[in-house]
């Protein structure tokens, strides 16, 4: 075997371990979303490129390689050691050692990807095909950012959940004008007691779910009952968008 065919082939049984580690990471995550989608939103290409990295058809990309340790929550590290080195390099060139980094430069999400971000948005509400759509602008704040793990012990699938400010003194003392609140839009089942994001007539409101005599309710929880009276949740009218499953406030 000639110098180059010998190593040729140690490159890829060194791509071949690298998919085999990256398959079996992948396997063994829950609560990911199908890869077409894990592919578009961690900039690893469409559902056949994803496949190939798995089986290891195509050698994992640096870029590939990111997109999947921020998708499922692990260190570059864990299964592509080549790939971690390589970064570093890119990182050590960019950032001397001998220069402080500046202290308002933005956090490089390829270093932490135990993080994933939730998109604060504004919910604009429309008629459509089934009765209506969620368009979504993300210019309302920047996103927020929640450990993996955490999110896995309550089986929040990081795609599935959105953000967005309340407007307005309805919920209060419970939630607050400029408070932002995460929606988990997986969770459509109603449930007594439970504040739920919802399509009212249109509007995006968020309201506490309450049963009484067989009937829905959306009520507030702020004490003036005049101003804020309970409507009832039925039909087409009310359509509920997701459950709330955090809140964050400036309030104390």
């Amino acid at each position: 075997m000639s110098p180059t065919s010998s190593r040729n082939s140690r490159v890829n049984a060194e791509h071949l371990a690298e998919a085999m580690k990256l398959r079996s990471i992948w396997e063994a995550t829950p609560h990911k979303p199908p890869q077409a989608v894990f592919g578009e939103m961690y900039g690893i290409g469409g559902q056949s490129a994803v496949g190939n990295f798995l089986s290891g058809r195509s050698p994992l990309s640096l870029k590939a390689g990111r997109g999947f340790a921020r998708g499922l929550g692990v260190a570059l590290e864990e299964f592509s050691p080549r790939l971690a080195a390589e970064a570093r390099e890119i990182a050590a060139a960019i950032n001397p050692g001998d220069q402080l980094p500046s202290p308002i430069a933005p956090v490089d999400m390829d270093l932490h990807a135990d993080l994933a971000p939730v998109r604060v948005v504004r919910l604009t509400l429309r008629a459509g095909i089934s009765g209506f759509a969620v368009d979504v602008d993300e210019t309302e704040a920047a996103p927020i950012f929640f450990r993996t793990d955490w999110l896995r012990r309550r089986g929040f699938k990081p795609y599935k959940l959105i953000a967005i400010k309340i407007h307005g003194h309805s919920m209060e003392p419970t939630l607050f004008h400029d408070d932002v609140v995460v929606i988990n839009t997986e969770d459509t089942e109603p449930k007594d007691g439970e504040v739920f994001a919802f399509n009212f007539e249109g509007e995006p409101v968020v309201k506490r779910l309450q049963r009484d005599a067989a009937t829905w309710w959306m009520t507030s929880d702020n004490p003036d009952q005049r101003r804020y009276p309970r409507k009832e949740c039925s039909d087409a009218h009310c359509i509920i968008l997701g459950r709330v499953v955090h809140r964050q406030s400036e309030r104390i």
